[in-house]
């Protein structure tokens, strides 16, 4: 194996990313694998960190930084301590990098870990050749799988936790924002038995796509009231559950608003800036739960995922936006930035 490989690293605080072919290939810990990368993924935070906003100062601290995170590889080393996972594997990796020893890691909630570490963020990630990473945190592929299927298993999980936090057997769900996760939403509901959806996105390209997945009302929101259509096509009681993927405040008071008294809204979208709402009103005194969501469990999560993923109405073409080589990141970074829909996979 050559000592050298190329990748996209984070070289010092402030605007930008470098395109390297320099880079040491890593060498692997006990634990650890190493991993051939096959392809990543762009994620909103890898623009946070290309932008270097204040989330990515807070937690990116070392230089140069391989970012990335979301991703498949094939195994091609295991440290001396590994004894569950073997060269030739193809795996994902789970970001959130657990210690195994905090009240929460102890109590089953390994993704909200009091000492997480972030892969691709806080420990050099996917944008590369080659990737190291403790062996524990990789999840074996199906081999009915494609590679770009298991590289979204980390971005689409986040919506798949939040289906799971609804409880949406039996209930009538709304579904706000139908971009790549939002349509996985979508599917979710589906196959976890949600009696009626409603998806609702301010383009009619996405609400299109969002019913081939599975809806079984769109709603243009630009174009039409959300929270009077809801309570239309619900005898005014409004939804059972409501799961937000954009993190925009006016989604989530419209979402919040269209949920039944003694519903659900769960927040999957991460909010850009303070969210003001009237809680009194629409959530106390109608005792709405709001829950919001972090990262995936792990597995249960990634075992879900993969029925969804397996069911006939998953249409991951959907998802595919664009594909581009690794030294040209650049344009997959900008064909994000235009709001193309679907995610950008990048290739060694």
């Amino acid at each position: 194996m050559k000592n050298t490989m190329r990748g996209i690293v984070k070289a010092a605080a402030g605007p930008g990313l470098e395109f390297r072919t320099d880079l040491p290939v890593p060498e692997i810990r006990d634990d650890e694998v190493l991993l051939k990368i096959r392809c990543a993924s762009i994620c909103g935070t890898d623009l946070g960190i290309y932008d270097w906003g204040a989330w990515a100062q807070r937690r990116i601290t070392r230089f140069p930084r391989i970012i990335g995170h979301e991703t498949t590889g094939e195994i091609v080393a295991v440290g001396k301590n590994v004894s569950d996972r073997f060269a030739g594997q193809r795996v994902s990796c789970e970001t959130h990098i657990w210690d195994g020893t905090c009240p929460h890691c102890l109590a089953g909630r390994r993704h909200v870990c009091q000492h997480m570490s972030l892969y691709g963020i806080q420990q050099d990630g996917a944008f590369a050749e080659y990737s190291r990473i403790r062996a524990d945190a990789t999840y074996v592929l199906d081999d009915a799988l494609s590679d770009e299927q298991g590289c979204i298993f980390e971005p689409m999980g986040s919506g798949v936790h939040g289906v799971e936090e609804a409880e949406v057997a039996g209930k009538t769900v709304l579904v706000a924002g139908c971009g790549a996760i939002g349509l996985t939403v979508v599917a979710a509901c589906r196959v976890f038995g949600a009696k009626t959806i409603i998806a609702c996105d301010l383009f009619d390209e996405k609400l299109a796509a969002a019913k081939a997945m599975g809806a079984d009302y769109i709603v243009n929101s630009r174009k039409e009231d959300l929270v009077e259509t809801v309570l239309r096509l619900t005898d005014g009681l409004g939804v059972e559950a409501a799961i937000d993927v954009t993190g925009s405040p006016a989604s989530l008071n419209a979402s919040l608003k269209s949920v039944m008294a003694m519903g659900r809204l769960v927040s999957v979208g991460l909010p850009g800036e303070p969210v003001t709402m009237d809680m009194t009103e629409d959530l106390f005194y109608r005792q709405i739960r709001l829950s919001g969501i972090c990262g995936r469990r792990i597995w249960e999560t990634w075992d879900d995922f993969t029925k969804v993923m397996k069911d006939p109405l998953y249409d991951m073409g959907r998802v595919i936006g664009g594909q581009f080589a690794l030294e040209d990141f650049e344009q997959g970074f900008a064909k994000m930035r235009s709001g193309a829909p679907g995610k950008m996979f990048l290739y060694p």
